[in-house]
Formats: C-alpha cells, structure tokens, sequence
C-alpha cells in the first residue's frame, strides 16, 4: 500500500508514510519531519508515539488481547511453563524439548552467586526496600561479569542473557531473606524453576521444606502473566538505557528502578496498603467506593482501570481464576482479602465502574494473591520483576540486534526567552 498523510504547513505540502502493522495500530513515518518543515510532535506521555517497531508483544487495550510472540495470553498460561514463556520470547518460537531441556540446563548451570554479591547484600540494614537492594545487586552482577556482549555473536548473547536468568531469582530470594534477618539459599538445581524459587524463598536450616503445589502453580502463572507487556515503562527504560550501547545488566537494573514506581509495577503493593488502610478504617468499603465516585475527592481505588486497557485486562481473567483456587484450597481466612473480594463484586456490578470500565486489573489480583501465599507487601514488587526480567532481556536484545539509534526525545521549550547575565550586586 501506498498509502500517506498530507500535512499544510507555511504553504507548502509535505506527505509522509503510512506504517503497516501485522495486528493494530498502523503509524505515521515522521522522521523527516523536522528537517522537512522545522516542526516537532509533542506527545506528553508518549500515548500516541511509537518508539519502535516490534515483533515480540502485541496488547489490544480496547477489546482485551495480550499476545506473546502471536500466541493468546491465555492459551499460554493455561498450556506453559515460565521456562517455556522465556525461551518463547527471547528466541521467538514456542522450545521443542531438547532446547528446553538445553536452555534449563544452562540457567541452571548459571544460578551460582558469587560470595562477594552476598557481601554487597548484606551492608544493606534490614529496613532498605527489596526493590532498591535488588537494583542494586543487578547491576553489581557488571562488576563480576565485566567482559562486554558481543551483540553479533549469538551465542554471547545467549550466554549473558542465560547467566542472567540463572542469577536474578537467587537475588530476588535474597531480598526477602535479607529483610526478615533469614540465612541465605542457594539455588537447587535439581529443581525446575518455580520450585527452586519457592525453596530458596521459604526453605529454613531446620526443618524440611513442605511444597504446596497450588502455590507453586500460582507462582508459575504470575511470572508468566508478568512476562511481557509491550513497551510499558520499565520495558521502555531498558531499551533507552540499552540504547547508549549499556550492557545488559546495567540495562535491567534501570528496569528494575523504573518498575519499582506505585504507578508501575509498585501497584499491587499499593493495593494492599489501600484494602490495610479501609480495614483500619473499620472496613465500611461503601465509604470508600463513595469516595473514589466523587468528583471533589482526591481518593482513587488502586487495582482498578489501566493505561493502555479499555476493557477487561485479559491478564486479570486469568488471574481471577488462580486467586480463587488458592482461596479455594489453602481455605484462607484474613480480613483484609474479604475486603478486596467485596471490592471486586461491586467493581463487577456498579454502573459506575462498568461504565468506566474500572475494571479489576492484573495489579488488583496479583496483590491478593501475595498476600494469601505470605509474601511480605514490599516484596510483591520484586515478584512483579522475576517475571518481568525475560520481556526485559527480549527487549534489550530485539532493540541492539536492530540497532535502533540511541534515544534522544525532543522537547518544546517554554522558558524564560533570551536574556543577558546579571551581576549579583545589581540583582533585586
């Protein structure tokens, strides 16, 4: 197609491309358009620009779609595993067994941490936020793997991306540990990821380790269901950081320190201080929904609505099903996830919010089902990176392998306009 939009400027016509796309929004080529006519978009928020052409995701915010390299977020959360959701998004094809046997043997063979990373952990004190420690340690794992990656080579950046997969669920554990004052696990490599996480999380020096498969299950599909997500905010960090030529780690610890914001990846933590402070309240929910209707009140429901889905968030369906397995089968009695199951009713059944569509999203459910397996709230943040960190590495990588140039937004600037230097003693 040859298809081109037409802009009048001073007189003149100027045409710029259409770019096609496999599914959704199409775009305007404009990378000319400075040159040509000495004008600038201004998208404040970036809500109407794209940054790049991708292969790896693909959202539908109005009817509800998440696809991962083409498949249904749903097929592949009922049907993988998360090893398989990382091979899948970093080589671009679903494994067959011999890779998937070969890509667990190599994370596996990489999950040992060096002693000196347990040094750099423990000068934090026990009260640093496990999101700032795990920064941290990420872009420590720099200090001990030094060499460069050679983007050309395949199997370098197999090797750094393998390494890294191997050594962030031993930090993310270590987190954990590191607040409650616990003695450090290693990773158990007899074990499949989920599980070998869940051990080196939970598992205490003096007693053995009881699995509760359902939690490992809901383990498995959080971090699948956090994979990827196309260019969010930490995602899109990764790659300007990447795009100065960073090396992978040092990319992925801005992307951890981008995620740790309450409007990203800090919202399921942000729930549950928002359902803890209606139960301290005495837990009249319709006071609070009142408050996030009113239009003279500040208050808003966190876990409800998002940026880019105008629908049902199809993560959030998912999600829904394993958090009332869990309650389901562990029986869990707290009041605080009584409040956040009446909440998601009247979410469910209120004009209001279904004229809004402020539905429950992925944030909402994942907060609560934290909460239900016992994971300490500063640690839901760290749960939400796990998961993040292969549609992270996919990005870095599909972003180097491309080349794209190093990211430099323009601005319009609206300052104070010429003027000339005042000496201080001439200053009112």
């Amino acid at each position: 197609m040859n298809d081109k939009v037409k802009l009048l400027y001073n007189g003149k016509e100027y045409e710029y491309p259409i770019v096609e796309s496999v599914l959704g929004d199409k775009g305007i080529n404009i990378s000319k358009l400075r040159d040509e006519t000495g004008l600038i978009t201004l998208d404040v928020g970036f809500k109407n620009t794209g940054s790049t052409q991708s292969k790896i995701t693909y959202l539908d915010g109005d009817l509800g779609k998440l696809y991962y390299r083409g498949y249904p977020i749903e097929q592949i959360a009922e049907k993988s595993t998360f090893t398989e959701v990382m091979y899948l998004l970093l080589e671009g094809e679903l494994p067959t067994q011999e890779q998937l046997n070969k890509f667990e043997a190599d994370i596996k063979k990489n999950s040992l941490v060096s002693v000196e990373m347990e040094q750099i952990l423990k000068a934090f004190p026990r009260s640093a936020h496990p999101m700032g420690v795990l920064s941290t340690l990420t872009s420590s794992l720099t200090a001990f793997n030094p060499k460069a990656v050679n983007i050309k080579s395949e199997k370098d950046l197999y090797n750094a991306y393998t390494l890294l997969l191997g050594k962030f669920p031993v930090l993310c554990a270590w987190t954990y540990r590191l607040k409650l004052g616990l003695p450090l696990n290693y990773s158990d490599n007899r074990l499949d990821y989920p599980h070998n996480f869940y051990q080196m999380m939970f598992k205490m020096p003096t007693e053995d380790l009881e699995v509760q498969e359902v939690v490992v299950d809901a383990i498995n599909k959080l971090l699948i269901l956090h994979a990827e997500h196309e260019q969010n905010c930490s995602a899109s960090t990764v790659r300007m950081v990447g795009s100065a030529h960073t090396g992978l780690f040092a990319s992925i610890s801005a992307g951890v320190s981008a995620l740790w914001g309450p409007l990203h990846g800090g919202a399921n933590q942000a729930v549950i201080e928002m359902l803890e402070m209606i139960q301290k309240d005495g837990g009249d929910l319709q006071k609070w929904v009142d408050k996030a209707k009113s239009k003279n009140d500040d208050f808003r429901l966190m876990g409800f609505g998002h940026r880019v889905y105008k629908n049902f968030d199809p993560r959030a369906r998912v999600i829904k099903k394993v958090a009332d397995n869990i309650f389901n089968k562990l029986g869990i009695q707290d009041e605080t996830l009584e409040i956040a199951k009446k909440l998601e009713e009247v979410a469910l059944n209120d004009p209001y919010f279904i004229e809004k569509k402020l539905y429950p999203n992925v944030d909402f459910y994942s907060g609560i089902i934290y909460r239900a397996l016992g994971f300490p709230t500063e640690m839901f943040t760290v749960m939400f990176a796990l998961g993040r960190l292969p549609g992270w590495i996919a990005q870095w990588k599909e972003m180097r392998i491309n080349n794209d140039p190093i990211n430099r937004p323009r601005q319009i600037y609206i300052g104070n306009p010429k003027r000339d230097y005042i000496d201080i003693n001439l200053r009112n």
